[in-house]
């Protein structure tokens, strides 16, 4: 029986994604639930699952090509068996070999016909009719994969499609590389708003300094009990999490979002924690970030960034958010202003720890210092709000005890 394969629904915040990588072929054996293909969206890669065992009998969009909800992108049949590969058969006498005539149009050379062996049904009739050996076209799908539109563009080029390989290496011998590649939805997106946020928002960025001695002497004395007890490593940004939970409680402007010309105050706090992936940054959220405890902040935390890294967060996970923390110091970050993320007003940035010399009581003393940064939306927030914000969050973390306190 034939069943097809469909794109999944998309929410209302996506209205398409993109063919990103087809992980089988016509022809090949799937299993249920075994992942076909990726489909890449403004926010997210989505897996797209094999809905029995079977065969994959077609795909009927290629990488790169666009689709919508429910759209049909190939066709599996159930129960069905992949052929069991043809032996080869035996060489051709010389003789016999020379008897034969030529045809009048010749198909794809054998060197050709394998090289479009990994090509999509579509992407394979362009390259027979048109005689293309895929090898000498630039592939532009994922994985520089070569689509049908890259075959019908090298077609209304001109260009040879059996040019010898000496020929093509004759053109970049001597000269200076460069690679145009399109940007992947992902990353268009993410320019995009990034745009958005500069040209609609009136933002500006506010810096203090932090002492982190008590943090980390926290950290060194309960951080193995710490882990024994809860299985993951007590870290940094929990910390800060939980100072940015109670600021935002006291400041809750910061807090809120511009809807036209109204302010939306939430009485909640879902913390956006930016993640870098291979493929752009993902802003994954803490939902209701005020309920929760160190240990369930580190877990979820870290269960984001692994998911993350390996493709697998979900559109739910990216929904939402009121406030943004993002963390440069894992870089390296000495100093930022980080860019708020609409229709939030306001993100934290931290940076990374250097032991610099600071005055404690009239004594010079080495301590680790790091630089924070508040960017905020200044239609809603002022100035004051922003550093009084600031302010919160240090004297959370140079006092820690007073978090716990709910001071």
């Amino acid at each position: 029986m034939s069943i097809e394969v469909k794109v999944p629904v998309l929410p209302e915040s996506v209205s398409d994604a993109t063919i990103a990588t087809w992980h089988k072929k016509p022809g090949d054996a799937v299993k249920r639930d075994e992942n076909l293909v990726d489909l890449e969206t403004d926010k997210v890669v989505l897996e797209v699952p094999a809905p029995a065992d079977g065969v994959l009998k077609e795909i009927r969009h290629d990488a790169g090509d666009t689709v919508n909800s429910e759209d049909v992108i190939g066709v599996l049949e159930e129960g069905a068996v992949a052929e069991a590969p043809k032996p080869a058969a035996a060489k051709e006498q010389p003789q016999a070999a020379a008897a034969k005539s030529e045809p009048a149009n010749p198909a794809p050379t054998k060197a050709a016909a394998g090289s479009n062996a990994g090509l999509s049904p579509a992407g394979r009739r362009v390259a027979t009719e048109e005689n293309i050996d895929a090898s000498q076209v630039a592939g532009t799908g994922r994985g520089g994969r070569v689509t049908k539109e890259d075959l019908v563009n090298f077609s209304k080029g001109g260009s040879s499609a059996t040019a010898p390989a000496s020929a093509a290496r004759a053109v970049t011998l001597g000269a200076r590389p460069e690679e145009r590649v399109p940007m992947t939805r992902m990353r268009a997106r993410i320019a995009e708003r990034l745009m958005q946020s500069k040209n609609s928002i009136a933002m500006l960025t506010s810096s203090n300094e932090v002492n982190l001695a008590k943090v980390v002497a926290m950290r060194k004395q309960l951080g193995e009990q710490f882990q024994k007890t809860h299985g993951i490593k007590l870290g940094f940004m929990s910390f800060f999490v939980k100072a940015a939970c109670e600021a935002l409680k006291r400041y809750p402007v910061v807090n809120a979002s511009v809807d036209g010309n109204d302010i939306i105050y939430h009485g909640y706090q879902d913390i956006s924690i930016a993640v870098a992936t291979d493929r752009g940054l993902v802003t994954p959220v803490l939902r209701d970030a005020q309920d929760m405890g160190f240990a369930e902040i580190e877990k979820a935390i870290a269960d984001f960034a692994e998911r993350a890294r390996a493709g697998k967060l979900t559109l739910d996970d990216l929904q939402g958010g009121t406030f943004t923390i993002t963390n440069g110091g894992t870089f390296g970050s000495l100093f930022s202003t980080p860019i708020v993320n609409p229709p939030q007003s306001g993100i934290l940035g931290m940076h990374t720890i250097k032991e610099r010399a600071v005055v404690e009581n009239g004594q010079v003393v080495a301590a680790p210092m790091m630089y924070i940064a508040i960017s905020y939306d200044h239609r809603i927030v002022d100035g004051k709000d922003a550093v009084l914000f600031l302010v919160d969050i240090k004297n959370q973390l140079e006092n820690p005890h007073r978090m716990l306190l709910g001071l």
